[in-house]
């Protein structure tokens, strides 16, 4: 077993990192399904050595830091959100090994993927585009688009997660995550044509499109649940945190058909091998909700959420927004279509309160009215852009950190 080293860190920032990894290790995990890359996989398969460093350190540094009876508590709750992210990233290490293991995944899956609601996507950059010599900070691409740069390949070079001053160039292979709509955009800025959808691929195993179909509406559910986790974490709300567990047992039973309808197309292909990857996945997603489960456990326990969690989340690349619609502003009578809420901020919004009652994963048809509370997760100037549209002073988001 390696040694590692202990290196007195600021527990927060170590917590901070754990999350924003974990997150990025399941984008690049479908990736690398969606492209059948061994280099992604790779990538993701390095990303689980620096989690367990991290994880590591988190460990020591909160046992060296409790002094008192009172402080167990509320470190427990910092020690569950650290478990949780690292369960999620062995997770999609797995996935990520399996791939290097040259373990196939049904062309049906790969198909699918795209009309998860949030989708990876691919394109290159072409010279002389809007794209070509752009900085990421300058163009502020994820809110004119709503998808998010996630890794670019630059000849032999790869850039994970980059960050605003990244500079694209002419060649550079953009893969993004983000709603469909999205895509033409990106494409466009890019100087690509919007590829056509009518791919060759075989739909004659009814069980199998089934499978494949319920396993991105298990993908959904999933990311549905951390998001609400986080959130419920954030401003304390028991209603949310139950939702995570319903949405959890709701997982369960949907794992429990897929398994079955993977099997029952086993006895009509040639290629059950392919069919391994399907459980694969289901497990995967299975393990996300999961983990979200056990961050909302934290405030069903009602431990006490210690300012640092709350900071945890607001200070990570992707942070959680809840904000109210306010009469009159350009979302009030709007539907989430008309309002282009996703292409014009790059946040996303999961979940929706009208009237004491909750919609999560709200359809683009749904109409917005003042009051509503909209809950969403992007980029900080995203954020900006978000309450913007609500009618909310901006002073809002430096009053609730203040708070914290």
């Amino acid at each position: 077993m390696m040694e590692r080293d202990y290196q007195p860190i600021n527990l927060k920032d170590v917590l901070i990192e754990m999350k924003d990894i974990s997150e990025l290790m399941v984008d690049l995990a479908y990736s690398a399904v969606l492209f059948e890359s061994n280099a992604i996989a790779d990538e993701v398969i390095e990303l689980e050595e620096r989690m367990n460093d991290l994880v590591y350190q988190a460990r020591i540094t909160s046992m060296m830091s409790v002094r008192r009876l009172e402080d167990t508590e509320p470190m427990s709750g910092l020690l569950q959100l650290a478990e949780a992210s690292e369960r999620i990233s062995n997770q999609a290490a797995d996935i990520a090994k399996n791939i290097m293991r040259h373990v196939s995944f049904p062309a049906n899956l790969r198909k699918a993927l795209p009309e998860a609601e949030e989708a990876t996507h691919r394109t290159v950059v072409a010279g002389n585009s809007a794209l070509d010599g752009a900085r990421l900070g300058d163009i502020k691409l994820q809110s004119a688009t709503g998808i998010r740069i996630i890794m670019i390949r630059r000849m032999r070079q790869r850039i994970y997660d980059p960050d605003k001053h990244t500079v694209l160039r002419a060649g550079d292979v953009l893969v993004g995550r983000g709603p469909e709509y999205g895509f033409p955009a990106l494409c466009e800025m890019a100087g690509q044509p919007v590829p056509d959808d009518d791919d060759d691929v075989a739909t004659a195993i009814s069980d199998l499109d089934r499978a494949a179909a319920l396993m991105i509406e298990m993908k959904n559910i999933s990311e549905l649940s951390v998001g609400l986790a986080y959130t419920a974490l954030l401003h304390e709300n028991m209603d949310l945190a139950n939702e995570v567990v319903a949405l959890e047992e709701e997982l369960d039973e949907m794992r429990l058909r897929l398994d079955l309808w993977t099997l029952e197309a086993a006895k009509r292909t040639e290629d059950v091998a392919s069919l391994r990857g399907m459980l694969y996945m289901s497990s995967f997603a299975e393990s996300i909700s999961d983990a979200a489960s056990s961050i909302a456990d934290v405030v069903l326990r009602e431990i006490d959420v210690p300012p640092i969690l709350k900071r945890i989340v607001r200070e990570s690349d992707e942070i959680i927004s809840w904000v109210t619609v306010h009469p009159g502003s350009p979302l009030d009578k709007k539907s989430l279509a008309d309002s282009h809420v996703g292409t014009v901020t790059g946040m996303v919004i999961f979940a929706i309160k009208h009237e004491n009652r909750w919609t999560y994963r709200p359809a683009r048809s749904v109409l917005l009215h003042a009051g509503d509370l909209l809950v969403a997760r992007g980029r900080r100037d995203g954020e900006e852009k978000l309450y913007g549209l609500c009618g909310a002073d901006t002073d809002e988001i430096e009053d609730f950190e203040d708070s914290e």
